[in-house]
């Protein structure tokens, strides 16, 4: 399949409807039937969700949420990239929409709420909508490959939908088969001829609202079940190598070593000096210990930086603060240390008036405002794209675990606050309305 687009023509009563309407009942069961079917997509039962981009159980799930779209009078397309769209029939694909939607891909025994709770928010919307006869301005989506655990890279789809990615890297992208991400996700419809033709096209939408989970404690022991994502932290990573000398662990006195592990973990110590703010956070993920014998002094030491802000400004000085203490601590241990930065992600601020009309969209004395440490597919649309996210808590924040549990009632309540946004009528779309219809939308 691929994009063919359809034209549905509305008139007047069909916008002053959508400006009348109160909001839709948005039913907890149905999203808790969603999370239910596509967590038993899973090549692990009873040990998490492990679904990669793909795979029978991606494809399984991928086939629940066809039929979901369908049964509500939606049509489910694939783009090139292998991301799944829908949007009512009756909509069409030339009008302006509302991006909704999440991935449903998981790294090896996951959860099942990362991902999913976005997809299953947009198709309650779709179902709410459908239920009370109106048409939906939202358009459903489900990235294909967003964490980054199949091929080796995040957010392939995305990256790959907005022109990121072309054929030459896709076709070199490998999975533990060693199939590229063109062969494994062509009898899904990825087509490299068809890229470019089915690439992202901003005059379709009107904007991207994600629905995720925080993966993270605070909103949790904040209990705040809603908060809106103000920015996603750019990432700084670093490959750091410090080289020492191998020698007897009995017979050379401490002041004649030249010790690579001590050197690396004196580094490590001093790296979380640097994440001061309340939004940054540094983390040696990876180590490799050479020769890694209980009697033998390390000679070779290669680590993992991954640095994280949502601050540009904190990225740039920490990458030289990061250098300063690499050369000095290597220097005056007598080590060489050799640093390589293997990727740089800028930060994303979302759309500050798309922020503030979700803040204020929901009941009360509005949202709390919140950043998001972890990337996802909408820090690739919103370079392009207006774009922001609700998150719902996390269960003592922890996720890409098989005890991830985050309630669906949370889930709901993010898909009225969103359903409460667009299916307002833009200044635009009021402004075509004829006195008569616009006096029955705005009194």
């Amino acid at each position: 399949m691929g994009y063919q687009p359809m034209f549905y023509s509305r008139d007047d009563r069909e916008l002053a409807a959508r400006a009348k309407r109160t909001i839709m009942a948005i039913r907890v069961e149905r999203i808790r039937a969603d999370v239910d079917a596509i967590a038993r997509c899973t090549e692990t039962p009873g040990h998490g969700a492990t679904r990669p981009t793909f795979s029978r159980a991606w494809r399984e799930a991928l086939e629940y949420i066809a039929l979901q779209v369908d049964a509500v009078d939606c049509e489910a397309i694939v783009d090139a990239a292998g991301n799944l769209h829908a949007r009512p029939s009756r909509l069409g694909w030339e009008q302006r929409a509302w991006l909704c939607g999440s991935h449903i891909d998981s790294v090896p025994h996951g959860g099942d709420y990362d991902g999913v709770a976005g997809v299953a928010a947009a198709l309650e919307l779709l179902r709410s909508a459908h239920d009370d006869g109106a048409i939906s301005p939202i358009e459903l989506i489900v990235f294909a490959e967003e964490e980054g655990t199949t091929f080796g890279l995040g957010m392939i789809g995305s990256r790959a939908w907005v022109g990121e990615l072309h054929e030459d890297r896709l076709g070199a992208l490998r999975n533990s088969e060693n199939q590229s991400y063109l062969d494994a996700g062509q009898p899904f419809g990825v087509e490299y001829y068809r890229l470019k033709l089915d690439r992202f096209k901003p005059n379709r939408y009107l904007g991207l609202i994600e629905v995720h989970i925080e993966q993270g404690p605070g909103m949790w022991r904040r209990d705040q079940r809603l908060a809106v994502v103000r920015a996603i932290a750019g990432r700084r990573q670093f490959r750091v190598t410090v080289v020492g000398e191998a020698n007897h662990a009995g017979a050379t006195s401490m002041v004649d070593r030249r010790d690579a592990l001590a050197g690396a973990a004196a580094i490590m110590g001093s790296l979380e000096s640097l994440a001061r703010g309340p939004d940054d956070v540094i983390t040696v993920g990876r180590l490799v210990n050479h020769p890694n014998a209980i009697n033998v002094i390390p000679d070779r030491v290669e680590f993992t930086i991954d640095y994280r802000s949502s601050s540009d400004d904190v990225l740039r000085l920490g990458d030289g603060k990061i250098r300063g203490i690499v050369s000095e601590i290597c220097s005056r241990r007598g080590l060489t240390g050799s640093i390589e930065q293997t990727e740089e992600i800028p930060a994303r601020p979302m759309n500050a008036k798309l922020v503030s009309r979700l803040a204020v969209a929901a009941p009360g004395d509005g949202l709390p405002m919140t950043v998001s440490g972890a990337l996802h597919d909408s820090a690739i649309l919103a370079p392009h794209l207006p774009t922001a996210r609700l998150f719902i808590p996390s269960r003592d924040g922890i996720s890409h675990n098989p005890a991830e549990f985050s309630r669906v009632e949370d889930i709901a309540a993010a898909a009225q606050v969103v359903e409460g946004l667009v299916c307002r009528p833009t200044i635009e779309q009021l402004n075509g309305l004829t006195r008569n219809a616009f006096v029955q939308a705005c009194a």
